[in-house]
């Protein structure tokens, strides 16, 4: 298989400085299994095409070229947000949705996880996945719970609220309210397909980690996770829209009439 549809390394080939045409592969993660979970699990390895931007760059202030702010911009004129934190808790949740299924998928598949470092990643903000995500230099790590966090929660998503936080009203406690739902559905999904893939053992271990994950303070208080289940604590807004309604996890039973950025939807 080509780049595009396996990741893989060998411990010892990584110890003596490369890979030797007869080392025996030891560790692999397939691409192209890993998207057939579903579309937020797709990643893309190689060269990335001209649009993508390291999310380094993203992260940071703006200066050539504004992703987050067309990102949010795409996502309020799709949803016709009537308020500029909608988009901005929509834009993120999906982002976080695609860095927790990438990460918890293959930590759940293969038992390692590809370095997410956002000098690595590269991200289209006007793509669509499989083609928004690219990773140009493969790197695997081991695929506990503590290595997902840090390649996920630490490497992109406290960076990403800082930067969103930075330059929109809305609250740290919606945005990590947001990433605890990303990651419960992550683990859902991955448990529905391995049910369905006779992989049961994969599903197991994707409801292991997530709990694990869900064991720190910016999660732990983000909504109740029991196996497939989650409830969570804080809203993402969406049921604002023109089209809108409340998300299955959502803290509400009914949309409310009114909101305000100290209330759980804000």
């Amino acid at each position: 298989m080509g780049a595009e549809s396996d990741l893989s390394g060998d411990p010892r080939a990584e110890a003596s400085g490369g890979a030797c045409c007869t080392s025996v592969v030891t560790t692999l993660i397939d691409l192209a299994e890993l998207g057939s979970v579903g579309g937020f699990f797709a990643l893309r390895a190689g060269p990335a095409p001209g649009p993508a931007r390291p999310l380094t760059e993203v992260y940071a202030a703006p200066e050539a070229g504004d992703p987050i702010g067309f990102r949010v911009a795409k996502v309020a004129g799709r949803l016709g947000a009537p308020e500029d934190r909608i988009a901005v808790s929509v834009a993120q949740l999906g982002l976080a949705a695609r860095l927790w299924s990438v990460a918890l998928g293959s930590a759940a598949l293969y038992g390692r996880v590809p370095d997410l470092d956002p000098a690595l990643l590269r991200w289209d903000a006007d793509g669509t996945s499989p083609d928004d995500l690219w990773l140009t230099d493969v790197r695997l790590l081991p695929g506990d719970a503590e290595t997902v966090r840090g390649v996920v929660q630490y490497g992109h998503l406290a960076a990403l609220s800082d930067a969103l936080r930075a330059r929109y009203r809305i609250s740290a406690g919606l945005l990590w309210g947001n990433a605890g739902s990303a990651l419960a559905g992550a683990a859902r999904e991955l448990h529905g397909w391995a049910a369905r893939s006779g992989r049961a053992e994969v599903g197991e271990r994707a409801l292991g980690l997530a709990a694990d994950l869900f064991d720190h303070p910016d999660l732990r208080g983000t909504g109740t996770l029991r196996g497939t289940s989650f409830r969570r604590r804080s809203c993402c807004l969406y049921y604002r829209c023109p089209s809108g309604g409340l998300c299955g996890d959502c803290c509400f039973e009914r949309p409310p009439t009114r909101s305000s950025p100290g209330a759980a939807s804000g």
